[in-house]
């Protein structure tokens, strides 16, 4: 269990108590993509100082939300079905906080997992559901996502790959996904720019994945 004690009894009190302190919410957002290495945990947090990474690790396991596991001869961390269901309340703070999203500081990053976890949230099934299946390779920073849209489904993965549309982007796109900037004037100002493939697919993106700020 977590340092932390409110002294109240209740479920938001149960909920703070467990994933409340500094990183553990960030942690459970990284393994909402998959399974990971303590060093890839360590790499895609590189704030975070390598005892706190692991007394959260130990608290996390010990509340049930995560479970270590051998994979191909390592220990991988993964989210337990009890973790799992935090998905639904990691979405929503990441849409509660797009509102108030402004331009970043020079010392933060994009990371594959936070963009990935960030597609996500901005996902709208329902539009996608109507639209024909489009996948999407994406330069985000240093962040390169392979983007698949199938129906209502959707599948992001690391790397490059077969792609409709191929694009680059910096942390303005939260511009574009917002509906600050149409589709075409964030090509036309370079806060998109199309590598290949048929670049009016960009308002096929811009449609699929919106979040209002």
């Amino acid at each position: 269990m977590a340092a932390r004690d409110y002294g109240q009894y209740g479920g938001i009190t149960q909920a703070l108590e467990l994933v409340g302190e500094r990183w553990a919410l960030l942690i459970v957002r990284d393994l909402l993509v998959g399974p990971r290495r303590y060093g890839e945990l360590a790499a895609g947090l590189p704030r975070i100082p390598s005892n706190i990474l692991a007394a959260r690790l130990k608290e996390l396991q010990a509340a049930g939300i995560l479970r270590r596991v051998p994979h191909s001869r390592v220990i991988v961390y993964e989210l337990t079905p009890y973790g799992r269901e935090l998905e639904p309340v990691v979405l929503a703070l990441g849409a509660w906080g797009f509102k108030t999203l402004g331009d970043p500081r020079e010392e933060q990053i994009i990371t594959p997992d936070s963009m990935t976890m960030d597609l996500r949230t901005a996902f709208r099934p329902e539009v996608a559901a109507s639209l024909p299946s489009t996948a999407y390779s994406a330069r985000l920073g240093a962040a390169e996502l392979l983007i698949r849209v199938h129906g209502s489904a959707l599948d992001v993965s690391r790397g490059d790959g077969l792609a409709d549309l191929a694009f680059a982007a910096g942390p303005d796109i939260r511009r574009l996904i917002s509906g600050e900037l149409s589709p075409d004037r964030a090509i036309q100002t370079g806060v998109v720019e199309v590598l290949r493939g048929r670049g009016d697919l960009l308002d096929r993106f811009a449609t699929t994945f919106h979040l209002a700020a």
